[in-house]
């Protein structure tokens, strides 16, 4: 087999590959031995009959395709680690016959169609300027903080004494109706909700709010315009509501003891953990959309022919985020889509912009490093694997030895595009932004 490697349009390669009459011959053979237990023939036991018999019995075509993909299967692979310096597939090919093809002759010629990451035309990206957001921790910041923990520390009390609040979990019966009818999805018996949670639509939890046990109330509310349910979008409704329990939270004490319980020796390191914490996530996200405007304003300027399976493989991973944090909250993906009556197909289109933006930006980081010259040198991966070892209690060089080379290439991965950043905040105008 021989091949030639050519240009084609948008960011995709085609792969000619010839192939002569004793590797086509081969190729038969092996396909009547792969597949000849499938066919019978009279006079012969299931999968015994010659390949002749089975080519007259069946056509000359019957091992045709079986040829063909035995002859890429043998192929296509080598071509591309062959070509590994030159070309970086980022999805699955397309195979089409040649024109030149001549099966009869025993000349093969498939041409794959092959999808390739792109070369990033750039702009300016230096001197140019730029938001660098900074987000900064309060006292108010850890007071909530710590009033969310003892919120889920609280404990649950039935009350009789007295009407419904916010932050109670009633137990309701309800029938909404628009027009007088009815609707589906809007009767319920039993139903345990948290006033104050944003469960239902707005204007309904306040609206049970100072309901006593036993009540019946009418509930008017009127459904966003964005409503999943196109009946209802923007439609006036009224529920009638009958409360039946309540059950109020009461809040531990905020002292010592529970604070040992948050794992801290006193009220006051409790705070200074939560706050820690705070300004730990607070400078990721500062970094994180800092990061995010440099990369925008380079893209302003630059261009490149994105694939559409490059596409198509963000999207998936986008939806795979959708997909685990909706299993964080005990929500399956299929539900989630059912209930919006839509598919994994349909939804993941929504995020195809999402998904360019994303490839853009990682394609400007992949070439910058390269434009730059900016590597990662042994005594600063080093570094970065005995940061990671102590992070998980570990002897480095023990840990060095037993890193997956992946691994090792994510670090230092890690250290070339913090270096990258450094040297973008230092050479573009980066006007402050400060955020509560």
């Amino acid at each position: 087999m021989n091949y030639n490697v050519t240009g084609a349009e948008k960011s995709t390669v085609r792969i000619t590959m010839n192939f002569d009459n004793a590797e086509w011959t081969a190729a038969i053979d092996k396909a009547y031995a792969r597949t000849r237990h499938k066919y019978t023939v009279n006079g012969f036991r299931k999968g015994k009959a010659p390949k002749h018999i089975l080519e007259l019995y069946y056509g000359k075509g019957i091992f045709y395709e079986d040829a063909l993909n035995i002859l890429l299967e043998e192929n296509y692979e080598k071509v591309l680690e062959e070509e590994k310096e030159h070309i970086e597939v980022v999805g699955q090919p397309s195979f089409e016959l040649g024109e030149e093809t001549k099966i009869e002759e025993g000349k093969i010629v498939v041409v794959a169609i092959v999808p390739v990451k792109p070369e990033v035309t750039l702009g300016a990206y230096t001197g140019i300027k730029i938001t660098k957001y900074e987000y900064t921790v309060t006292d108010a910041d850890v007071e909530r903080e710590v009033e969310s923990a003892r919120e889920h520390a609280a404990t649950s009390v039935d009350v009789t004494d007295r009407a419904a609040v916010l932050t109670d979990t009633v137990k309701i019966d309800f029938v909404g109706k628009v027009d007088g009818v009815a609707f589906e999805g809007g009767t319920a018996e039993g139903y345990d909700l948290t006033l104050g949670s944003g469960q239902f639509i707005p204007g309904f939890e306040e609206g049970v709010v100072g309901m006593q046990i036993g009540e019946t109330r009418d509930v008017h509310v009127t459904f966003p315009d964005d409503y999943q349910s196109e009946e209802l979008k923007g439609k006036a409704a009224v529920f009638t509501v009958t409360l039946h329990a309540i059950k109020g939270k009461v809040l531990p004490e905020l002292n010592d003891e529970f604070a040992k319980k948050m794992g801290a020796e006193s009220v006051e390191a409790y705070r200074e953990r939560l706050r820690k914490r705070l300004e730990e996530s607070a400078a990721n996200r500062s970094r994180n959309e800092t990061e995010n405007a440099i990369l925008s304003e380079i893209a302003k300027n630059a261009t490149a022919e994105i694939p559409d399976a490059m596409v198509d493989s963000e999207e998936e991973a986008c939806l795979q985020r959708v997909e685990y944090s909706l299993m964080y909250r005990g929500i399956k993906l299929d539900d989630y889509l059912a209930y919006l009556g839509s598919t994994r197909e349909e939804y993941k289109k929504n995020f195809a912009e999402e998904a360019k933006r994303n490839i853009m930006h990682q394609l400007i980081v992949e070439t910058l490093i390269k434009k730059e010259g900016i590597s990662a040198t042994e005594e600063e991966l080093d570094e970065k694997i005995a940061a990671q070892a102590q992070s998980v209690g570990k002897d480095p060089e023990e840990y060095k030895k037993t890193m997956d080379p992946r691994q090792r290439s994510y670090l230092e991965n890690d250290i070339k595009v913090t270096k990258l950043f450094e040297f973008l905040m230092a050479n573009n105008e980066m006007v402050t932004e400060a955020k509560a």
